[in-house]
Formats: C-alpha cells, structure tokens, sequence
C-alpha cells in the first residue's frame, strides 16, 4: 500500500467515526510514523509504505477511530514550539493557551531571576516554557494531581528544564507561604452545561482538569481571594478563561490593575490583575 492509498482509507474511516477533522487527522498519523513533513505528502503519495510503518499507523488509526484524542494516540503535544509528552494523566495543552504563555513572558521582562508560580500545571506546559525561555526564573509547578504532576516532571526532564521543582498540593496549599513576581493559571472553567456537552474526545480528558463548579467559576473566586498574599509587589497574575467569563472573573480581581486580552480567535481568552 502506498502513502496516498492509506491516507485516503484512513480519512474515509475517521469521517466515517465522526472525526471532523478525518483528513487532517490522518496526515498527522502517517508524517508522525514516517518522519515525513506535512510539506512532503503531496510528492510522496506514490510511495510505498512498510510493514512497520503500517502496523504501527494502523494501531493508531484504530484508536484515532475509537475516538481517543490524536494527541494522546501520539503521545505528544506541540506548545509554544516545544514538543511536550501528552497523555491522559493531564489536559492537552491547546493553542489558545499560548496567549496566556505570551503574555506571561512579557510580564518577566526586566525582572532579574524572577520567581514564577504555574498553578494547576497539568502537562507543565506554561510553567516549563517560561522556564526555558526565561532560564534565570525559578519556576515553581504545583497540581492537586499526582498523576498530572509526574508527566510534568517528566517533561522537563524531556525538554533540559533544569529551573524548574514540583509541588503537589491543592491551589495555593503547595506554595507554602512564598510570594511570586507572576502566578499563571489555567485552572478548570467548564461549568455543568458545558460538562454534559462535551464532545466524546474531550471526555477521554480527566474531568478534574475541566470542571469548575456549577457556573465555572469555582477556581478563580479561591485563586481571587488567596493571589494578593503570594504576589510581591507589582507582580502579576494571569489567568486563562473560558469564552464569555473574562468580565466575570475580572469583577473578582478588585484587588488589581485588571486588563483582558484576547487570544489570536479575537476571543477574550486571559485576565491579568497587576498588583496595584
């Protein structure tokens, strides 16, 4: 069977599942068993595909199928040009978060070996970007998940993070008494409507990185009311949101110098609060 030949039979079976994204889907599964850019496909289609690589694309594409996220099929998850380990022990990093990362880096500059805290880190994907992009931070990573916590450790060791340590502990509970120049966070948003629609992917995700309360707000009225104390003077606290929650969520940060900013969608996707 060659490239072309599989490509149009795995596109057809995972529009046939519901996939809406099946051509896509596809070419990722064969460029990531074969090595090949997804620039390459369209002169390679006539190429023949060995049994390795097609046992192994064939295994992916029955999971693919079933309706487990393509990321966790891959076990990788690409952020901020950083290729990160992904699996279901935490939420996959999307790209809306990287507006989120963007502005946190911004917020360190001009601080000489600023102190960052990733609340709620899942994967590490804020935590450990700002750390190798800031490599004179010290970056502090803390999840009530111990299982979402070892596949950040395990990142960093993947990515060469060398600044950054770990902490389990719910919320704030695992900073101790330490104050930050900058806390990040994407805590979970989704509120019980959200969680009885979500598509038959997402729920292979864990639930407790997606559900925040009956309105989804829960965290960030705990993050509100317990930041001030572990933020230095000046520092600042970034908070991703879901979509038509930003002025919600503002309203708790009365505390701070507020400003909203919107992902690359032009959707209100993070709130920041300067201390005043």
């Amino acid at each position: 069977m060659n490239a072309g030949e599989w490509l149009a039979k795995a596109s057809a079976r995972l529009d046939a599942a519901g996939d809406l994204d099946a051509a896509v889907d596809a070419a990722w599964l064969l460029c990531e068993a074969t090595g090949w850019s997804r620039s390459s496909l369209r002169t390679r289609r006539g190429e023949a595909l060995d049994a390795v690589v097609l046992d192994r694309i064939e295994a992916w594409l029955d999971r693919r199928a079933s309706g487990e996220p393509l990321q966790y099929v891959l076990g990788t998850a690409d952020f901020m040009g950083l290729r990160f380990h992904c699996d279901a022990r935490a939420l996959i990093p999307r790209p809306d978060t990287e507006t989120l990362c963007d502005l946190a880096l911004q917020a360190l500059r001009g601080r000489i070996r600023p102190r960052v805290l990733d609340l709620c880190c899942g994967t590490g994907a804020i935590g450990l970007s700002v750390a190798r992009f800031r490599p004179d931070a010290r970056v502090l990573l803390t999840d009530v998940s111990a299982d979402a916590l070892s596949l950040a450790e395990e990142n960093a060791g993947a990515l060469g993070v060398s600044n950054a340590e770990f902490a389990r502990g719910d919320l704030f509970d695992a900073a101790g008494e330490e104050a930050f120049d900058l806390i990040a966070c994407n805590p979970p948003y989704l509120d019980e409507a959200d969680m009885a629609a979500l598509q038959s992917e997402v729920r292979r995700e864990p639930a407790l990185a997606l559900f925040g309360g009956p309105d989804g707000l829960d965290f960030y009225r705990r993050i509100a009311r317990d930041a001030p104390a572990h933020l230095k003077g000046g520092g600042v606290l970034l908070l991703e949101v879901g979509q038509g929650q930003a002025d919600a969520v503002r309203d708790l940060l009365s505390w701070g110098q507020c400003a909203v900013h919107e992902d690359l969608n032009g959707i209100e996707r993070v709130v920041e609060a300067r201390v005043i």
